[in-house]
């Protein structure tokens, strides 16, 4: 299982690449190739998922918004 400084690493290496508009992606010796931004973004998720479940906490995943119109 890695640890949370190997998860935190991954991330911010992706984190980076994203923003930098380049889809490779190479972090502690390995190379990853994304085909879209939605693929890193999901990727993202995913790690989030897992430093959230590491550190012991749980992730939002929906907030509910509910409207209505004046009476």
């Amino acid at each position: 299982m890695p640890t949370i400084f190997d998860l935190r690493a991954r991330r911010d290496a992706l984190s980076a690449q994203r923003s930098s508009g380049v889809a490779r992606v190479s972090y502690d010796g390995k190379t990853v190739d994304y085909r879209s931004v939605a693929e890193i973004d999901r990727a993202l998720e995913a790690l989030d998922r897992e430093i959230a479940a590491v550190e012991g906490r749980r992730m939002v995943r929906h907030i509910r918004v509910t409207t209505t119109k004046g009476l």
